[in-house]
């Protein structure tokens, strides 16, 4: 009898477990619907611009006030086109929620100006020529348009190479900045395949065609000598635009471009930046540069869509998931630190 007592209850506490968890997956299936249904139930927008051009996004009030519309975006952390997130859902990282940041104010004619918050020792060459080309855009919409950029606690290389489309750039007294230089790294591991019995197999077209191959062999001469012309020749396009930018001399500039990093103070002399101050500073230079006694601050967000939860859903890759921890052999706008 006892026995059949607690089989019983064991059974009974399994119907118990069996429908709470039918019950909760019936309230986020019913949530799921509600929201589908809700995005269905929505006029149809009309758009003047593709969503490319001109993003969805949800905006805010920050903080400030008046007619006058000002845009706060911030730029954090590694300058790339790479999402972050879980190994199951892809999020958009700090770079590319900049960019169709100043994409979608641009695109909005009531925007005056734009205040950049940096915080980012840089990262990919060709990501922050990007973000760069569309402040730049931003301003050449429209004649009355300003860019101000403030400084976090690091503003180098790649986050110092966009900020150089601001008309005025202000750093907090304890940020890092400068760093204007370019960056290539790999790593050489033939000699550790060699120990544990390792070694690759490569069949390739030419010499150079598995250059900088981690289990490849010390580089030639000539290998070194074109990898330095394009390093040298993406300096060179750092350096002309920190001359154009900070007005100042091309041997000025060449002096300072060695990759060296400088506290505010320093920075400040060398005309690297414009200010030392904080987000009050910045607040109230972009309504001087705008004429203005006083702006109202508003920042973006991206807008949820249930359907956009299920399109960043991504097939689980344990090989790619392993692969994707490596560094990857690229040319970077990037302080190392």
């Amino acid at each position: 009898m006892e026995q059949e007592k607690k089989s019983r209850h064991g059974c009974l506490w399994v119907l118990i477990a069996i429908e709470s968890l039918a019950l909760i997956v019936m309230f986020f299936v019913i949530v799921a619907l509600v929201m589908v249904n809700m995005s269905f139930s929505q006029p149809i927008r009309v758009h003047k611009a593709g969503v490319d051009e001109r993003p969805e996004m949800n905006e805010i009030w920050s903080c400030g006030s008046g007619d006058v519309k000002v845009v706060r975006i911030p730029l954090y952390g590694l300058i790339a086109f790479e999402g972050s997130g879980s190994s199951f859902v892809k999020n958009l990282g700090s770079t590319e929620s900049a960019l169709r940041s100043i994409k979608k104010a641009t695109s909005d004619q009531d925007v005056k100006a734009i205040i950049l918050e940096v915080d980012s020792g840089g990262g990919g060459i060709t990501a922050s020529d990007i973000l760069y080309k569309a402040l730049k855009d931003f301003k050449e919409s429209r004649e009355d348009r300003k860019v101000v950029a403030v400084f976090g606690d690091v503003a180098a290389s790649g986050g110092y190479y966009v900020a150089l489309a601001a008309d005025y750039i202000i750093a907090h007294p304890t940020t890092i900045t400068g760093s204007i230089g370019v960056l290539m790294q790999m790593l050489n591991v033939r000699g550790l395949g060699e120990k544990i019995g390792v070694k690759e197999v490569v069949v390739k077209s030419g010499p150079n065609k598995d250059l900088l191959n981690p289990f490849g062999g010390d580089l030639t001469i000539e290998q070194s000598l074109m990898l330095q012309g394009i390093i040298d020749n993406l300096h060179n396009r750092f350096k002309s635009l920190v001359s154009e930018g900070r007005k100042l001399p091309a041997e000025e500039v060449q002096r300072l471009a060695d990759g060296s990093i400088f506290n505010a103070d320093t920075a400040l002399k060398c005309g690297l930046i414009d200010e030392i101050g904080y987000w009050e500073n910045a607040l109230a230079k972009t309504a001087e540069l705008l004429g203005e006694d006083s702006v109202k601050v508003y920042r973006y967000e991206e807008e949820f869509k249930i359907a956009d939860f299920f399109k960043s859903m991504q097939t689980w890759n344990p090989v790619n998931s392993l692969l994707n921890k490596f560094p990857q052999t690229r040319m970077l706008y990037l302080w190392e630190m």
